[in-house]
């Protein structure tokens, strides 16, 4: 039996969250991974809304004797990796016939393969390829309703998440500077939204390719209190799950988190199991507040991520590029899965066909778990 009690939220009118904002959230749901992640999602309802009044959310307990019934649904998954050689330079130029792609030991099969920013390739079940025209539905070939476009796949969505929080008060002028020029930098195809947060989330620039836009809404933050950063996290995940393509999430930040009511490992198996991974550039020193940062290796880790340890300006820069540069040497594959029984946790390997000497290595999520529906 899983129970999930109250989550609710009060609003200003302009549906932006500020001080006024009550969450409360009870929950003996925490038993199973399922539990976790009803937890997450009463958690998402309740900040979503945009504009509008009081939300209450409310998701009353099951009978003791009935059974859920669950359905698995498994969309196109969009898998994003990076391909290295021993002394860590990317290799890119690879071809689909490359790499062979396994869920759960089953070899699926994939249905576009992009490089970088440029334009994704319909791939054939023989491995060669062929181009799309502008605005082609990939999914043409794919399970019957799937409503992927090519252009969905140009480029990335880049979600930058920075703190703003007291945590960061001597640093702010220096990390805001640091963004600006990570968002000047980005790639023309890409788009970029600006999210801040101290104890509630401002949404400071939307999703587009508007550079300047960006910098506008990065530039009107300004440093608040405590910080609740997996809160914040969690709902910036939840943005980018419902764009459709390749999209990332960075994480500017201090480190300590002293507001949050949602745990990192539930956001972290959220963002893993929608397949976005979370780039952390942290200004603290790793020593110095290890369980931070064990947490940020962890959730970077697992969902094909990285992070970074920057407390000075330059180092800040030049995480910012190597971030940039892991995005524009990075490969993304889209296939549908082929049946599989598990409705748990499906492990993702990448193979690459042509390394006998295995002197390459993949960088990428370990796998996902299939969206469940009551």
């Amino acid at each position: 039996m899983y129970e999930c009690g109250i989550a609710e939220a009060i609003r200003p009118a302009s549906g932006q969250p500020d001080s006024r904002e009550v969450l409360t959230i009870v929950s003996n749901a925490r038993k199973t991974v399922l539990g976790a992640f009803v937890l997450a999602l009463g958690l998402w309802g309740v900040n979503a809304q945009q504009g509008a009044g009081p939300a209450p959310v409310t998701v009353g307990p099951s009978i003791e004797d009935e059974k859920p019934t669950f359905k698995v649904k498994v969309d196109m998954v969009v898998l994003t990796f990076t391909v290295r050689d021993s002394k860590g330079n990317y290799k890119t130029g690879l071809k689909p016939s490359d790499f062979r792609i396994l869920e759960d030991g089953i070899v699926q099969k994939m249905n576009t393969f992009g490089e970088g920013n440029k334009p994704p390739v319909l791939v054939n079940p023989d491995g060669t390829t062929r181009p799309l025209a502008p605005g082609a539905d990939v999914s043409r070939e794919g399970p019957e309703g799937a409503d992927a476009r090519m252009d969905t796949f140009v480029g990335t969505n880049v979600f930058v998440l920075f703190d703003t929080s007291n945590y960061m008060y001597r640093g702010f002028v220096y990390a805001s500077d640091a963004i600006a020029d990570f968002i000047r930098g980005l790639d023309r195809a890409d788009s970029v939204a600006v999210y801040t947060f101290s104890r509630n989330l401002s949404r400071a620039a939307n999703l587009s390719r508007d550079r300047g836009a960006a910098i506008i809404g990065l530039r009107k933050a300004v440093v608040g209190d405590d910080a609740a950063l997996y809160n914040a996290l969690l709902l910036a995940v939840r943005d980018a799950a419902k764009v459709p393509g390749r999209k990332v999430v960075i994480v500017f930040s201090n480190g300590p988190d002293n507001a949050s009511m949602v745990a990192p490992d539930d956001v972290r198996a959220v963002a893993e199991d929608e397949g976005i991974p979370i780039y952390v550039i942290s200004t603290s020193d790793a020593t110095r507040d290890p369980i931070s940062s064990n947490v940020f290796k962890r959730i970077s880790q697992r969902t094909g991520g990285q992070v970074y340890f920057a407390k000075t300006w330059q180092k800040q820069v030049e995480a910012f590029e190597s971030i940039r540069e892991s995005l524009g040497n990075s490969y993304t594959i889209t296939y549908y899965p082929q049946p599989n029984p598990n409705e748990g946790f499906r492990k993702i390997t990448v193979e690459l066909v042509n390394d006998p000497g295995k002197k390459l290595r993949v960088s990428t999520r370990p796998g996902y778990r299939p969206s469940r529906q009551f």
